[in-house]
């Protein structure tokens, strides 16, 4: 069995060679991943569903079991989502910049790949697939560490993705899978072997990563995010952002966990969007003026401050766009936040 080092140094060969890798190459690469996914679809869910077993077993919560089930629904759209890398226009090679120094001396900024990256991420074994097709196309290597809630997913995944791009030589090696915590801590020591890591999971681990490693270290922090609904929005169009913003896919780190209403539409628009939240079963906890509106729960501060990753959702009605911006500067982490308005102004101030 091959040591941490070991496999790393195995990527970090195959990177050389997979950043001058055609478009083609790389295209027909991820095509053939789309195809083994469809293929096996039957296997990965069969395997999945021991980790969800045990998951459940394990008392997880409701909203870390979502995330690791892997149906027929999320492999449709892993499937999709690989194609979906493959229609992206190749990022290596593009010129982004020219300048010329002097007579038949010019300076160019050229786009190429990073390198070897090692990515750590929890809970939801459908990154794995996402991570892998934007290495492939992005002309990088990988390390990949997943949660060991998702241990099984992950290994099948990982195997369907190898053997299909390893078809073709260039890419043999490029992917790894490490699966311990004591992986994790060899991994954050090799900052002469891994250009950048990428932490995908709870600020808790992100922490963790830019604390533990001299690599640089590409993370965000809490997903605390908002949709503030202006007095100048098309309704029909709010609702629908509302609902979708937190009911698509609750459990992500860009899913809304705040929802600001200027007063003026308040009554039309909560009561139109609140009978929606109810059909999908939303928890609703509001401030004063939201509760004098819809019924729900009283929000406290803490309430600002949380993200969820579940149906719950905290709503505030404020009187300006002003106010909306103050609230998410004060509560929010600035990952994902949205407007709607048909006010240019407006949006372009926010």
């Amino acid at each position: 069995m091959m040591t941490i080092e070991e496999q790393v140094k195995l990527a970090e060969g195959a990177a050389l060679r997979i950043a001058s890798a055609s478009t083609a190459a790389k295209n027909s690469a991820l095509t053939r991943v789309a195809c083994n996914l469809d293929e096996n679809r039957d296997e990965v869910k069969r395997v999945n569903a021991k980790d969800v077993e045990d998951a459940e077993k394990a008392d997880l919560a409701p909203a870390l079991v979502k995330r690791l089930k892997l149906d027929s629904k999320k492999i449709d759209e892993m499937i999709e989502g690989v194609r979906s890398v493959i229609g992206l226009v190749d990022p290596v090679g593009k010129v982004l910049s020219e300048t010329e120094l002097d007579e038949s001396l010019n300076l160019y900024k050229v786009r190429t790949p990073i390198g070897l990256i090692g990515v750590i991420f929890e809970s939801r074994p459908d990154a794995l697939v996402q991570i892998s097709s934007l290495c492939i196309k992005s002309g990088n290597a990988v390390v990949l560490k997943g949660g060991t809630e998702a241990k099984r997913s992950n290994r099948i995944l990982f195997n369907l993705i190898k053997d299909a791009i390893e078809e073709d030589a260039i890419f043999k090696d490029s992917i790894q899978l490490v699966e311990t915590r004591k992986d994790v801590r060899e991994l954050l020591k090799l900052d002469s072997h891994i250009d950048l890591m990428i932490p995908r999971g709870s600020n808790a681990l992100v922490r963790y990563i830019q604390e533990n490693t001299k690599i640089p270290v590409l993370g965000h922090s809490d997903g605390i995010c908002h949709v503030y609904v202006d007095k100048d929005a098309d309704l029909d169009m709010a609702v629908d952002i509302a609902f979708d913003s937190k009911c698509q896919y609750a459990a992500v780190c860009n899913a809304m966990e705040t929802l600001l209403v200027h007063a003026d539409v308040a009554d039309e628009f909560l009561s139109r969007v609140g009978a929606r939240y109810d059909a999908e079963g939303v928890e609703l906890r509001g401030d004063e003026r939201a509760r004098a509106v819809i019924g729900c729960d009283p929000a406290s501060d803490v309430d600002w401050i949380t993200e969820y990753n579940d149906l719950i959702l905290s709503i505030r009605i404020v009187d300006s766009a002003g106010s909306a911006i103050d609230h998410i500067n004060r509560y929010g982490s600035h990952h994902t936040d949205a407007i709607v308005t048909s006010d240019e102004k407006t949006a372009e101030r926010f």
